[in-house]
């Protein structure tokens, strides 16, 4: 392997001035969804790249890898590679990785699928073919010069990075599918249709997508990180059972665990160090380390518990095995499990290493948010804060908009704001009907089995085979956005969900604030519903939309298996909040006593008034102590 610690110097000497690439403020990696950044609250798996920041010093990871992306999706989706740009700064890193998602389409390109179809007339063929396919020797090595060559325009060092692995065991090997190279099952387009079941020899290189990747490499001079090897050899290592039971989120053969994301960033980490790639900010320590170093469980309402995860790592302890004890002081408490929750969990380990993830949590109270961790193995022991931040809702004019779902897409819209109305992107919907005469409801919601719902199905009502994740260019849309002059605090989010038909229904559920739903948060995830079992998707988040601004919420579904005739369910969706003047949150701290010094008057749209006649308005009060509350009064 090339060394290239001196083109990289030269590079940010180039583009960045005096800059050395050792100085660059971030890395940014790209890619698909076994980098990505996943909430521990709503699902196991994690992506690689989400610990990576714990292998490295004097950089911070931007991680931008996005579930269900290719090579390019990524690229011509707006959202993404271009939202990207926007952040990086000449001396930065760029990591990139793609090639599962490419393979949608066994090798061809997806866009040229779907102009063949279109051009013979098979207009259905064409709307159920996955635009993201590339083919490896084409368009694939197309889509990386441009991430290469856009990467150094704007004074940044591009790393191509081989994709990790597929969990694809046979017998002591890693199948060659599984290392993506698609040589021994692959399809091809001709001028006079499309050739299935194709093959070539193990030393025809023109469908393996990391060996293409690496010609790129070569030919543009660019690092490359074969993590696509180093992966098989770790999976190898432990065997197809433990791969699969340790390092597999559990879910198929792709995506991680936290234990599996953890391992393969520490080996990426020393790859970089062996190729003198960032090698100055690599630490791969082998004392106890936590990840994050501090844990910020962010914002929340008085008595709502919050909670993070946190991943213990050691390496050649002494002695060899022992027990990892973790305590929580002042007000949190802490679990290895995330359902047994203690002030102290121990857990024992063996071979001198220690790769854990344990959880900490707090109910928040007015004041005493504060707290520590400790935590200890082989003699050793770190201590990491814990913060919260207390808020409660100071006033305001009551908004919710609420879509029934049970006989069309109609909305009730009480408060100043405005709908966003239901829409579908590769979706359409089926019919308003009950699912099954033996539906479930969540306890408590006294609904009757029979009730109605809305039920949506892919465009043309088949689902592809051998969908694992999320496509970008499928879901269903609600939205709510902000009126001018006023300030919208959004405080629960709700909905009911199922699949019908069978129980291979899937789906991601985010929000964003962002139009281009470039800022996601992923709220829900779910891995084969059980068919008519409404599940309740209720979050209470802190979300402050300035006038103008909209919160959109999105259903990404899929279904584990070719098939026709499923579909997802919807209903109740709710946006629940409080509208307050411009320039004012409405989220407080706990408010003490005071006094009214002005009282000032809007309408429910924002504009101030002077003279207020009868009717409705939000005042807004100026207290004593210089605090302010706004509510909804009647004249």
């Amino acid at each position: 392997m090339k060394n290239f610690a001196s083109l990289l110097a030269a590079a940010a000497l180039i583009f960045g001035g005096s800059q050395s690439a050792d100085a660059a403020k971030k890395v940014h990696t790209i890619g698909d969804s076994t980098m990505a950044n996943y909430d521990e609250s709503a699902t196991i798996t994690r992506g690689w790249c989400q610990y990576l920041q714990q292998f490295l010093d004097g950089i911070e990871v931007n991680n931008r890898g996005k579930n269900g992306a290719s090579s390019k999706s990524f690229y011509k989706e707006a959202a993404f590679w271009t939202s990207v740009k926007t952040q990086m700064s000449p001396g930065d890193y760029v990591l990139i990785q793609f090639a599962h998602n490419d393979e949608k389409t066994q090798g061809m390109d997806g866009d040229e699928l779907i102009a063949y179809y279109k051009s013979i007339g098979d207009d259905a063929q064409a709307a159920a073919t996955d635009y993201r396919g590339t083919n490896p020797s084409t368009t694939y090595k197309e889509y990386l010069r441009k991430y290469v060559t856009e990467t150094r325009d704007a004074g940044c060092i591009p790393i191509l990075v081989g994709p990790i692995c597929r969990m694809y065991f046979s017998g002591n090997d890693i199948r060659r599918n599984g290392r993506h190279d698609l040589g021994d099952n692959f399809s091809k387009l001709t001028s006079s249709g499309v050739l299935t079941s194709q093959k070539v020899a193990a030393s025809d290189n023109s469908m393996d997508y990391v060996w293409q990747m690496e010609q790129v490499a070569n030919e543009m001079n660019v690092p490359f990180i074969d993590l696509t090897t180093a992966t098989a050899d770790l999976y190898l290592s432990y065997g197809d059972s433990d791969c699969h039971s340790i390092l597999s989120d559990g879910d198929g053969s792709t995506h991680l665990s936290a234990v599996g994301a953890a391992l393969i960033a520490r080996r990426f980490a020393g790859l970089c160090r062996e190729a003198g790639v960032m090698s100055e900010h690599i630490r791969l320590t082998s004392d106890l380390s936590v990840s994050p170093s501090a844990a910020d469980l962010g914002r929340g309402y008085v008595g709502q518990t919050l909670t993070k995860e946190l991943m213990v790592t050691a390496f050649d302890l002494t002695p060899a095995a022992g027990q990892l004890t973790v305590t929580a002081e002042g007000n949190a408490e802490v679990s290895t499990d995330l359902t047994e929750w203690s002030k102290s969990a121990s857990v024992s380990y063996e071979g001198g290493t220690i790769i854990r993830r344990f959880s900490v949590r707090m109910t928040l109270e007015s004041d005493n948010n504060d707290a520590k961790i400790i935590v200890s193995a082989g003699g050793k022991s770190t201590e990491i804060p814990v913060t919260a931040s207390a808020v409660q809702l100071s006033g305001g004019t009551e908004v919710t908009a609420y879509w029934r779902l049970e006989k069309d897409d109609s909305y009730t819209l009480s408060g100043p704001a405005t709908v966003i109305p239901e829409s579908w992107v590769g979706m359409t919907l089926q019919k308003y009907s009950n699912p099954n005469a033996n539906t479930v409801w969540p306890e408590g919601t006294g609904f009757e089995a029979s009730r109605k719902t809305q039920r949506n199905v892919i465009q043309g009502d088949s689902w592809p085979a051998g969908e694992i994740d999320e496509v970008s260019t499928r879901y269903i849309e609600f939205g709510i956005t902000a009126m001018p002059e006023t300030t919208l605090n959004i405080d629960e989010i709700s909905y009911y969900m199922c699949g019908c038909g069978g129980n291979g229904m899937c789906v991601h559920v985010y929000y964003s604030t962002e139009d281009d739903f470039s800022d996601t948060k992923l709220i829900y995830e779910k891995k084969s519903m059980p068919a008519n079992t409404m599940l309740d998707g209720t979050v209470r988040p802190i979300i402050s939309l300035e006038g103008g601004k909209s919160l959109r919420l999105r259903f990404y579904p899929w279904y584990n298996s070719a098939a026709t005739g499923k579909t997802i369910c919807l209903s109740d969706i709710r946006f629940h909040g409080w509208a307050t003047a411009s320039g004012e949150s409405g989220i407080a701290e706990i408010e003490g006593d005071r006094t009214i010094v002005e009282t000032s008057y809007y309408t429910l749209q924002g504009c101030r008034v002077s003279n207020p006649s009868s009717g409705f308005y939000i005042a807004r009060s100026l207290y004593s102590d210089g605090s302010v509350k706004t509510e909804k009064v009647i004249l």
